[in-house]
């Protein structure tokens, strides 16, 4: 019995170290060697301390500050580890209530808005991570923004279309804004 058990152990033994620790390795040190910003989180920095991922959406609630699309991932939003969609469906009452919520918050924070909510403000996406909202998302918060950091719409206006990034590869998706680079954009200004 043991003769056929030796070679078992021996391979286990051996893809386990092979697996476990010689390919992680290798990969981590690939990735740490070619692409380390990625590597390490894509992270943001704000003198010189981490303040965000290029990858993971925040929650901003201030009406200062641009709102991002709503997160999927219960208890805390903006999860990493919890990605995933609502799953829940169009005919579920829970996802009409959820979206019926979110657009009376944006609605009392911007009661002079008259243009449709943008859906990208009032639904989560399949991670429900984000880091961007449409244009039209951005631009539909302009009004508010401005009013709260009392200054001139046009100057808020300008700075959603400096942060507004195309198309990928100039066909794929649509037209969107990073909230925190855009945020951060906004606190760097001088208020009147």
């Amino acid at each position: 019995m043991f003769k056929e058990l030796k070679p078992a152990l021996s391979m286990l033994l051996l893809m386990t170290v092979l697996t476990g620790g010689v390919y992680p390795a290798l990969i981590t040190g690939l990735a740490q060697a070619i692409f380390p910003a990625q590597a390490n989180g894509s992270l943001l920095y704000l003198k010189e301390k981490p303040i965000g991922s290029t990858w993971v959406g925040q929650s901003f609630s201030q009406a200062r500050y641009f709102w991002s699309r709503p997160s999927a991932t219960s208890v805390v939003p903006y999860n990493a580890a919890a990605s995933s969609g609502s799953n829940l469906g169009p005919l579920n009452p829970s996802l009409k209530e959820a979206i019926q919520g979110r657009m009376a918050r944006l609605l009392e924070g911007s009661p002079q808005q008259s243009t449709p909510i943008p859906v990208d403000l009032v639904t989560s996406s399949a991670s429900g991570l984000d880091p961007h909202i449409s244009a039209a998302a951005a631009m539909w918060q302009v009004s508010r923004v401005a009013r709260e950091r009392h200054l001139p719409e046009e100057r808020v206006r300008e700075l959603v279309h400096r942060h507004t990034e195309g198309r990928t590869f100039g066909i794929l998706g649509e037209a969107r804004v990073h909230v925190l680079t855009l945020n951060l954009a906004l606190d760097q200004e001088i208020t009147p």
